[in-house]
This record gives C-alpha cells, sequence and structure tokens, in this order.
C-alpha cells in the first residue's frame, strides 16, 4: 500500500512539474509580448468597444465642418483659393465658433494668388488685370482672417526635411523625469506658409497615427516630439485654444525619465500611455457630428447654423471619397480622419478616457499564473473533466473583471491572454494525461490478459450508457401553447427581428416550464410543446403544468412590456394541457432519434389550444386535469368543445389562476354566479336572461381576471356548448351525421 501510495504522489509531482513548466513558458511568451499575442489582445479591445461603444451626444461642444461631395460640386474642386478659406474662417468666427481648427495642410502658397498667376510664363501676356490688383496675395488676405479668430492650423509629420522647423503655440509644462523624452517622434513636419504660420492662434499635429501606420486607428499621440520641440496633436490643440489655456502639462513619472502618464488641459486630464498615446475610446459615426461646407459658405446669418456652431470647437476637415482622409476605427468603421479628432475631444470632455497601465497588464500575468495554477491542481488531483470544470469557471471570472473593468472603470484588461494560455495549459495538459493514462491501461491489459479473454477486456474498456430506440408508456401531461396573431407579427418585422424575438419570447416562457420541472419537447415554428413526468416522475405533474402556463401569462405581460416591444403589438398566447397516457422514449431512425411523446392525449392537448380562439380565453384544459386540479386553482368551466379528429366532445375549462386567487372571495363571487349562468343555460333560459348573466359575470371577473370580458363576451353566441353529457352525445352524432 505504501509502495502505491508513492507512486501515486510520484506521478502527481511530475504532472504539477510539467505544469509549472507551461506556467514558466506562458510567462516568457507574455513578457516578451510577439505580434501574434499583440494583436490579439488589440482585437480584444477593439470587440469590447464593439459590445459597448460610446454614445454620441449632441450637446457636446464639438461640430465637424466636412468639406464633402456636395460641397466640392458646388464651390470648385479642391484645393480652394486661400481667399475663399478666408471667407470660411470669417463665417465660422461670425457664427460665434469657439476655436476654428484645420484638419489640413498650408505648406506651399497659395497658387490662386493674382501676384502669383501673373508670374507664370504661361499665362504671361495673356491675363489682364488691375494694378492695384496686381500684388494681392490670398496667403496675406487668409493669414489676416486668422488672426482675427482663434484658428489652428495643422501640419503633418514626413520622413524629409522640409523647411524650418514649426515653433509650437502651447506651452508645455513637464512635470516629472522628462516625459517628453518618450513620445512618439517626428523627423520632419510640413511647413506653414509665410504668413500663417505667425497669425494663427495653435498649431497642432493631423496625424492619427505615426507614420506609416495606416490600419486601425486604436491609439492617437496627444503630444509629438519634433524638431522645434514638443508639438500637441490637433484635437488637444483645439481644446487648448478654446479653453484659452497657455500651456499644457506633460505628467511623467517621478523615477524614470522618458514615461508619460498623462496631460492636462486647463480642468481637463487624459491618461496616457508611456509614450503620450490617447486610447479612443469610439461612438458609431453620427451625422450629428458633421456639417456641411457649402451651407457655411453660403450668405445671410442662419439661426440653426449659428446653434450648432457659437461656443462649440469646429474642425474643419473632409469626408470627399477623392482627398483619401478616412481611417479605419475599432469598431470596424471608416470614418474621415477629422472626426477621430473630434471624437478624442468629446471623450477628454466627458472624462471617459480609456486606460492601460503595467499594473494592468501585471494584473494580467497574474491571472494567467492563478488559471493554470488552477487547472494544473485540479487535473494533477481531480482529472480533465473537473479541471475543464473548474478552468471554465476560473476564465469566466476573468472574462467578467475584464468586463467590469473595461465598463466601469474604462481600464483595458486584457483577457485572450489568461483564457487563451490557460486552454492551451488545459490542451497540453490533458494531452500529458491521457498519454499517461493510455500508458497504464496498456499495462493493466497485458496484466489482465492473463486471467480473462481479450473479449471481456474490450467490454471492460468499453464506457458510457448506450441510448436505444423505443419507449415506455405512462401517464403524462402534455402541453401545447402558441402565438396567436403571428402572421401580422411576422409581416410587421424583418425576418432577422422576428427571429430575435421568438428566441427571447421563447427563452421566457421556456425559462417558466423549466421552473415547474417540465421538460421542453421542441419548438413549432411559433409554438411550444411541453410535457410533464418524464424522463423523471414528478407527481403533482398536472397542477405543474396548469401552474407552468400561469407563470408563462406573466412572463409575456413582462415581455410585452420590454423595450424589444415598444411600438410593436402585444403578444398573445393560447395555452392548452391534457393528462393521459403516452409512450415516451427514444423515437426515430437507428442513427438519429428523439426523446419525445407519442400517444392521443398529445393530440387532444393541441386540439384543446387551437380551441382557445373559439373560447376566446388564453389558458384551457381538460377534464383530466381538472380533475386532479379542479379544487387548488381556479378553474371555470367552459363547455364541450369538438376536437379535430375526436369522435366525442371534449369538455374543457379555463385556467383563471392559481391557488391564492381561487381562495378569494372574489372569484368565489364569480365562480357562484358561473355556476347560475351554465345552469340557466341548461335549464333552456331565454336569451336575454343569459346575456344579462353574462354581463354580471363579466362585471364580477373585472376585478379577478380582465382576460376574461371576451370570454364572456362571446358565451352567450355558444351557448350550445354548455350541455349535458347526453346532450353532448346528441350533438355529435348530429354533427357527424349532417356531414
Amino acid at each position: 500500500m505504501a509502495g502505491k501510495t508513492k507512486d501515486r504522489f510520484a506521478r502527481r509531482l511530475a504532472f504539477r512539474l510539467v505544469g509549472v513548466c507551461l506556467i514558466l513558458l506562458g510567462c516568457f511568451v507574455r513578457v516578451s509580448d510577439p505580434y501574434p499575442v499583440q494583436i490579439t489582445r488589440l482585437i480584444y479591445f477593439d470587440v469590447l468597444q464593439r459590445i459597448a461603444p460610446r454614445q454620441f451626444n449632441p450637446d457636446l461642444p464639438v461640430r465637424v465642418v466636412d468639406i464633402d461631395e456636395r460641397t466640392l460640386t458646388k464651390w470648385g474642386q479642391w484645393p480652394w483659393p486661400r481667399s475663399q478659406m478666408a471667407q470660411m474662417t470669417d463665417r465660422l468666427g461670425e457664427y460665434g465658433a469657439a476655436a476654428i481648427a484645420f484638419d489640413m495642410l498650408f505648406a506651399e502658397p497659395d497658387r490662386y494668388s493674382p501676384s502669383r498667376l501673373l508670374q507664370d510664363p504661361a499665362l504671361a501676356g495673356i491675363l489682364r488685370v488691375e494694378e492695384s490688383a496686381a500684388n494681392l496675395d490670398n496667403d496675406v488676405i487668409f493669414g489676416d482672417r486668422i488672426a482675427q479668430w482663434p484658428v489652428v492650423l495643422g501640419v503633418a509629420a514626413r520622413q524629409t526635411d522640409g523647411g524650418p522647423p514649426i515653433a509650437p503655440k502651447a506651452g508645455i509644462v513637464e512635470i516629472g523625469e522628462q516625459p517628453s523624452a518618450g513620445l512618439v517622434r517626428v523627423a520632419h513636419w510640413t511647413t506653414l506658409t509665410a504668413p500663417l504660420g505667425q497669425d494663427a492662434a495653435g498649431i497642432g499635429g493631423v496625424n492619427v497615427s505615426p507614420i506609416g501606420g495606416m490600419g486601425v486607428v486604436r491609439r492617437v499621440p496627444v503630444l509629438w516630439s519634433g524638431p522645434g520641440g514638443v508639438l500637441p496633436g490637433l484635437g488637444v490643440e483645439a481644446l487648448r485654444v478654446a479653453l484659452g489655456e497657455p500651456v499644457i502639462f506633460a505628467e511623467g513619472a517621478q523615477d524614470e525619465a522618458g514615461i508619460m502618464l498623462g496631460a492636462a488641459i486647463g480642468d481637463f486630464l487624459l491618461p496616457t500611455t508611456e509614450h503620450g498615446e490617447i486610447w479612443v475610446r469610439y461612438r458609431r459615426d453620427n451625422p450629428g457630428l458633421y456639417l456641411s461646407a457649402g451651407d457655411i459658405m453660403e450668405r445671410g446669418d442662419d439661426p440653426a447654423l449659428r446653434a450648432e456652431i457659437e461656443g462649440r470647437i469646429i474642425l474643419v476637415g473632409t469626408s470627399a471619397a477623392g482627398l483619401f482622409d478616412m481611417r479605419e476605427t475599432a469598431l470596424g468603421e471608416s470614418v474621415p480622419g477629422v472626426s477621430i479628432h473630434a471624437q478624442i475631444i468629446e471623450q477628454v470632455i466627458l472624462g471617459d478616457t480609456l486606460s492601460r497601465s503595467d499594473v494592468t497588464a501585471a494584473l494580467e500575468l497574474l491571472a494567467f499564473v492563478s488559471l493554470g495554477i488552477v487547472v494544473t491542481v485540479v487535473m494533477s488531483s481531480f482529472g480533465a473533466v473537473a479541471s475543464f470544470i473548474a478552468g471554465g469557471v476560473a476564465a469566466a471570472v476573468v472574462m467578467a473583471i475584464s468586463w467590469l473593468a473595461f465598463q466601469n472603470q474604462s481600464v483595458l484588461f486584457d483577457a485572450t491572454f489568461p483564457l487563451l494560455g490557460g486552454m492551451a495549459n488545459f490542451g497540453l495538459l490533458a494531452g500529458y494525461l491521457f498519454i499517461s493514462t493510455e500508458r497504464e491501461k496498456r499495462v493493466i491489459r497485458q496484466t489482465f490478459s492473463h486471467y480473462v479473454a481479450p473479449e471481456i477486456l474490450d467490454e471492460m474498456e468499453a464506457t458510457g450508457h448506450r441510448l436505444q430506440l423505443g419507449g415506455e408508456s405512462q401517464e403524462i401531461t402534455v402541453m401545447f401553447s402558441d402565438i396567436r396573431g403571428f402572421t401580422p407579427l411576422s409581416e410587421s418585422v424583418s425576418a432577422t427581428d422576428l427571429v430575435t424575438l421568438l428566441n427571447e419570447l421563447f427563452s421566457e416562457i421556456g425559462d417558466q416550464i423549466l421552473l415547474e420541472r417540465g421538460t421542453i419537447d421542441k419548438f413549432i415554428g411559433d409554438a411550444v410543446m411541453a410535457f410533464w413526468n418524464a424522463p423523471l416522475p414528478v407527481e403533482d405533474h398536472p397542477q405543474r403544468a396548469a401552474c407552468a402556463a400561469l407563470l408563462m401569462r406573466r412572463a409575456l405581460a413582462k415581455f410585452n412590456a420590454s423595450a424589444m416591444m415598444q411600438g410593436r403589438p402585444p403578444i398573445a398566447l393560447a395555452t392548452g394541457c391534457a393528462t393521459g397516457t403516452a409512450c415516451v422514449g427514444n423515437i426515430g431512425s437507428r442513427s438519429r432519434f428523439n426523446y419525445t411523446v407519442i400517444g392521443d392525449v398529445v393530440n387532444v392537448a393541441a386540439r384543446i389550444e387551437q380551441n382557445c380562439r373559439h373560447v376566446d380565453y388564453d389558458i384551457l384544459v381538460s377534464r383530466s386535469v381538472q380533475q386532479v386540479v379542479g379544487s387548488d386553482l381556479a378553474l371555470l368551466e367552459a363547455g364541450f368543445v369538438d376536437l379535430k379528429g375526436k369522435s366525442d366532445l371534449e369538455p374543457v375549462y379555463v385556467l383563471v389562476g392559481d391557488e391564492h386567487l381561487a381562495a378569494t372571495a372574489a372569484f368565489r363571487a364569480l365562480q357562484a354566479a358561473h355556476k347560475e349562468l351554465i345552469a340557466a343555460i341548461r335549464g333552456g333560459e331565454a336569451r336575454p336572461a343569459i346575456v344579462a348573466a353574462c354581463s354580471e359575470c363579466a362585471q364580477l371577473a373585472a376585478g379577478v381576471e380582465p382576460g376574461l370580458e371576451g370570454f364572456y363576451l362571446t358565451l352567450p353566441g355558444r351557448a350550445a356548448d354548455f350541455r349535458s353529457d347526453s346532450q353532448a352525445g346528441q350533438a355529435v352524432f348530429s354533427h357527424h351525421g349532417g356531414s
């Protein structure tokens, strides 16, 4: 015994050592952070944003003036003369813009200036202008307008030197150990033609990613390091100018140079990466952000435009296809680059900025190690199945932490590496366990082959319960529930929305069936079939089925009041229940079968459900159900109905409510009045008396179950359904004889 214990301990120790080695290997991979790990993490962050994107807030003080296709068609191809840009600047300034930022470049002198056109040899001798206009320079005109308004001009990063360095307009105050040393570096900036650079209130970088970055834009530098000093991004500079702040504070680490922690503009704080980038929390592109540049250029004062521009930061950019300024966001949308600058300003104002620090990365590594330890320890002690369950629970916890961190704290916590690493560990350890087990099985087989025949060994190695065709007869309760008015509903919504709606509805009503220990047999289009007392015995199965029908009624009421059903007609259910004997078991072909029920009680329940329309009530039960639950639940006689395919009429009962309702004085009064009504019908009372009795019952029902109103309104018209058993037999004979 001691030897066996020692061997078991040695095997378990070896298994755990393999697990530790796999965990250490995973830690090495995560620290080295190869490209596949990086891209998987970024795609996961994209998925988080796509599940819960930021919502568009039209009240935020940010708008984009879009030089769109319609504008170019009316006002001419791009680039426009600077005199036209001066006109746009004046219009925006007069409308009260807090800041005007141009997401475009003014690196070259305007070729449309009269002074330059006259210097063109190809035009010499052709153009004639007034002497006073010969020296007009559109750049000077544009510069004069810029000087009058809070304008921010854009410059772009480039590889080659194109002129003097750009001098930033914003002052940068560094806190900590030189945080600017770690910023994304730009070799050279495009120039600003004179005198625009001197006249502008601010200068910002228009790039939303470093040179060469043409993929998904997830992080955008807040500050850039260039040859002329630290230059803000266009959106950040526009915010600074709008606030009237002279400086931007760059906060870095206190004990390490080149680490950026965040930036501050006035009262606004921007958490950044160590390289001064901000994670963009995107929202869906919304037309409410954009104003057409063509509308701005129109003469006159437009109050609607003034309301959109006054007091807001205005970014001027283009969505025209030929100008190539479309970028892909984490939400999978292609948007104008200027809208990304606008979204950065929005989230800074809202304080809804994403963050990710070294602490977060360390916690991700800790989550991977913890998951690996759980998988290793549980598998070594209890096997692969228990390890799979425990690992699944641990993985769910990691996913929940990641989601809650994103939703509540705007923290990007990567769950992919802990999960994928944990899965890899599980797979490798399971393979190791399988190989070890197979080796032990071979040893056992070799040992037992000396004592038993090979056929017996094969049978010993076989595991699991083999399912076979066939079934057994037993008493069950069957329920059919069908959506009433399904055709009009299907015509009012798309097929995709209809499937979504049905799935949600069936989930709600299916939960009620399972709550009462029922078995859902199948969903048939817009109907559901369920049964009780199989495969597990349920002693009070008729009452369970009836209670499930009542719970489904309540669940349906909540579903109709949900947001999904807003603006849609309410859904109604028709439910029928019957108790009887049926064959329960695996029914089908030898290669494919289902666990289901076959028998007359199934047809009876289905036909009773179809008679809900005839009776004008949502829940009907058979006499077999009423005989079991009649004293406990609130039931009322609904007469005899003709079931298609049945020779005898079936007495049915409306299920009004549960045992609590049945015990109320209001229901007892209704029950007494209902009995008197039935007695009057069977006693041959005149129609006016029957109508009066139905009206009295309907009044009593209003305080018990409002759904009974339709039942009592239609009851005088089907008085023939309330007959004695002998009368019912005669009616059946005459019915079949007449047909």
